[in-house]
């Protein structure tokens, strides 16, 4: 396994091999963060590309600081450019709480009947601004101060699309497990 100094510095070198090398290490990761954010195929096949094209283009700015580091500076690559690509296309809403019903859930939801993909899927299927909100918290590991600036909203508004999120997915999985009954 070729080090990553390496890896870049061969990369900075127009080093083919090493870029391929480099995609081919990190486009199963890297596709499935995009796929987080952006659940349609097509479009996330386009931020992807315009994401490894920017990763490319400014790996001369990179600096290691730790084991991971390239790993994290490419994912945040990969989460701005999927941002960017729902704020222009105006995906990027944040919507109430007007599909779920408003007694809270009571009961603990069971997700240990919920399979991986199934978790994933329903995921995919959160409002746009749920999702985002759920992925930058939970994923990213960013606080509601840090999702209100990076999306340009209230940390109140992260914090009850966070809320809906969870809630929503209480909903859907409680819905599965009858439906296993």
């Amino acid at each position: 396994k070729v080090m990553e100094r390496q890896l870049v510095a061969r990369i900075l070198d127009n080093d083919q091999q090493a870029m391929k090398l480099l995609y081919q290490r990190y486009v199963g990761m890297l596709t499935s963060v995009c796929y987080r954010y952006v659940p349609q195929e097509e479009d996330a096949k386009d931020i992807l590309q315009n994401s490894f094209v920017k990763i490319f283009g400014s790996l001369h700015h990179f600096e290691f600081r730790e084991s991971n580091s390239l790993k994290i500076w490419m994912t945040k690559i990969v989460v701005n450019e999927s941002l960017n690509f729902l704020r222009t296309q105006h995906h990027l809403q944040f919507v109430g709480y007007e599909e779920i019903a408003e007694e809270p859930l009571n009961e603990d939801v069971d997700v240990e009947q919920v399979s991986t993909d199934e978790l994933h899927r329903l995921i995919r299927e959160l409002p746009d601004g749920y999702r985002t909100v759920l992925n930058l918290y939970v994923f990213e590991d960013m606080s509601h101060r840090e999702i209100a600036r990076m999306l340009n909203i209230k940390e109140s508004t992260s914090a009850s699309q966070l809320h809906y999120a969870k809630q929503w997915l209480a909903k859907r999985i409680k819905e599965l497990n009858k439906k296993r009954l």
